[in-house]
């Protein structure tokens, strides 16, 4: 059965560096026939700017956000997918608020039980995945630390791609060694 792949675009740029990544990605990921799905969380209609602390998701027996918005079945996606892919430039040595959006709202997706110290998510076991670029060579492992506690803290496998040095929006396109990194990178996440 092939694996359910889900990748969240975090860039406002259609045709910036992190969408053409997403492309070559998608290149070496076709090698292995898996079903994927490309959601620009850029281009969805919120009804609240991220999580809103309400905590009502914790409340239903369901793993779900109770704000009914374009976020929710994003979100019911990433509980049905085996890898989340998530894809984003580098903003001010972080995630695009894009991106963070659906993050955030990630909270959703776990069940906390404070008294007895327990959590449950129905992302124990996926694999995340972090592609991101950089203008230039600073600031993604600040980038990255956000992803890589998520998925310890989750029991997620955890496989990053960082690419520093990508030059302005779009450049990245004449770049055959990052294209083939990419492709390469890929390939090997569905095994």
């Amino acid at each position: 059965m092939a694996k359910k792949i889900l990748i969240l675009l975090g860039s406002p740029k259609e045709n910036g560096n992190t969408a053409i990544l997403v492309d070559w990605f998608c290149k070496g990921l076709r090698t292995k026939n898996p079903a994927i799905e490309i959601i620009h969380t850029a281009f969805l209609k919120y009804k609240s700017n991220g999580c809103l602390a309400c905590r009502a998701c914790q409340k239903l027996k369901e793993y779900e956000c109770v704000v009914d918005d374009e976020a929710k079945p994003v979100l019911r996606k990433m509980a049905e997918a085996d890898i989340i892919v998530m894809a984003t430039p580098l903003y001010f040595f972080g995630a695009s608020a894009q991106l963070k959006l659906i993050f955030d709202r990630m909270f959703s997706l776990y069940k906390w039980n404070n008294e007895a110290k327990t959590m449950q998510t129905v992302l124990k076991g996926k694999t995340l995945v972090l592609i991101a670029s950089a203008f230039e060579d600073v600031g993604l492992d600040a980038l990255e630390k956000p992803f890589v506690l998520t998925a310890e803290y989750t029991g997620m496998k955890f496989e990053s791609l960082l690419v520093p040095n990508a030059g302005i929006s779009g450049a990245v396109k004449d770049n055959k060694e990052i294209k083939n990194k990419v492709i390469a990178f890929g390939g090997r996440i569905v095994k």
